[in-house]
């Protein structure tokens, strides 16, 4: 069988299975995602072995520390993606929910429904995580999914699939509701963004070169970010022990996720104080520092010389940027011009500058006195996520169920007719 007509095979099914999906009672879905999670746990074992595999092949191809962190699967991680399976049955069903429904002076009753988008075809690199919540969320919601992971997870992919198919089955839902691409041929990958008749939707998730790829040769529509070059703003109201906690969280939890802090801004107030702290903590955990010119002033031979280049660089690794601000216009005159929109913070007691720097920062999300860490689905009680939107058409921020589901209009009346 050709690639094309292998991946219009998984379309025809996908979109016979988004149809029932569709009107399939909330009960059975989540008993899918409960067996699901079943699944995975009598299988964990063999899963871990897939994945170890995966990442043999990865370090004999050289793949980097960053890329070798997003691939790998522990039990702890097992166990999140049960939790997030459980998470997703037990939070309520968006589909058919009725809203604003109001009469109108004709006498009928006008409102809104939530309903399915359809199929929905994700692409994504290294995480196998993702396998099983973009299965969780495109089921909750309605969709079927055609799901395409990076050749460097394929066995990962593939042992998770049979869970993911064996959870289907168990509560009677047909194995096309979520399928996943088998080949590692890359035209599979451009016959999914070009097959219009049978898929509504693509995500992709993964590099910058994979998603300006995805953005500029699908014909279906995208929801998509391109960076996560996030940041933080320590405002010279901030409480000092508050901004080390997250400054140091924010970077150093992990580095190679889209919401790691990228640069760090520091109010020129301030910045003697806790400065040399955060840089001495930074060094202590491998950090290697670029600032501005007052920045490495300060901080000496601890710093090296930030660039252009690196204000607009999403590192995922453990490198940050560092600049000195006058204060919070100066500091979100720089987020507006470097940002990619995905995740600011400030860390401030000034109820006001807080709200102020809520309303300004054009961001996805946006926080007070928090890590950029918990830019996350899975921490906004969504269950999971299909992704991180930097987009502001369909869906914004962490893609959950509402974000894969789209509102049509209802009519209700009792014989009206206009006049």
């Amino acid at each position: 069988m050709t690639i094309q007509a292998y991946m219009q095979t998984l379309g025809q099914q996908a979109k016979e299975a988004a149809r029932l999906l569709s009107h399939t009672e909330t009960l059975t879905k989540n008993q899918a995602l409960i067996a699901i999670a079943s699944a995975l746990h009598v299988n964990q074992a063999h899963v871990i072995a897939e994945n170890q595999k995966d990442l043999d092949a990865g370090k004999a191809s050289g793949l980097d520390a960053a890329a070798l962190d997003r691939l790998t699967l522990t039990p702890k991680s097992i166990d999140a993606m049960i939790e997030g399976l459980r998470q997703v049955a037990a939070l309520p069903d968006p589909v058919g929910e009725i809203s604003n429904l109001s009469y109108r002076p004709s006498g009928i009753q006008v409102g809104q429904m939530r309903v399915p988008l359809g199929v929905i075809g994700i692409i994504y690199e290294s995480r196998p995580n993702v396998t099983v919540d973009a299965a969780a969320l495109c089921l909750k919601s309605g969709n079927a999914c055609i799901l395409r992971g990076g050749s460097e997870a394929i066995h990962s992919n593939q042992a998770i699939a049979k869970c993911v198919t064996q959870g289907l089955l168990d509560a009677g839902l047909p194995a096309g509701a979520v399928q996943i691409v088998e080949t590692t041929d890359r035209a599979a990958v451009g016959e999914l963004i070009t097959m219009k008749n049978f898929v509504d939707i693509i995500v992709p998730r993964g590099g910058k070169s994979l998603i300006e790829r995805i953005s500029n040769e699908a014909t279906i529509p995208v929801i998509k970010h391109l960076d996560g070059i996030c940041h933080v703003y320590i405002d010279d109201k901030a409480d000092i022990d508050k901004a080390m906690r997250i400054a140091i969280n924010a970077k150093t939890h992990r580095y190679g996720v889209c919401n790691a802090m990228e640069t760090l801004l520091v109010s020129e107030s301030i910045a003697p104080s806790i400065l040399p702290k955060l840089a001495q903590a930074y060094i202590e955990k491998g950090v290697e520092l670029r600032g501005c010119a007052k920045t490495c002033s300060l901080l000496a031979a601890n710093c090296l010389r930030a660039t252009t280049e690196d204000w607009q660089t999403e590192y995922l690794a453990p490198i940050l940027s560092i600049k000195i601000v006058s204060g919070i216009d100066e500091a979100i005159d720089h987020i507006h011009q470097y940002s990619s929109q995905h995740t600011e913070a400030i860390v401030t007691e000034d109820y006001t500058l807080a709200r102020r720097f809520l309303r300004e920062v054009d961001s996805s999300s946006v926080m007070v006195n928090a890590s950029t860490r918990f830019a996350d689905g899975f921490e906004y009680g969504l269950g999971a996520e299909i992704g991180i939107s930097t987009d502001k058409l369909h869906a914004r921020g962490p893609v959950g169920l509402h974000g894969l589901t789209s509102l049509k209009y209802i009519v209700l009346g009792d014989g009206h007719i206009r006049q």
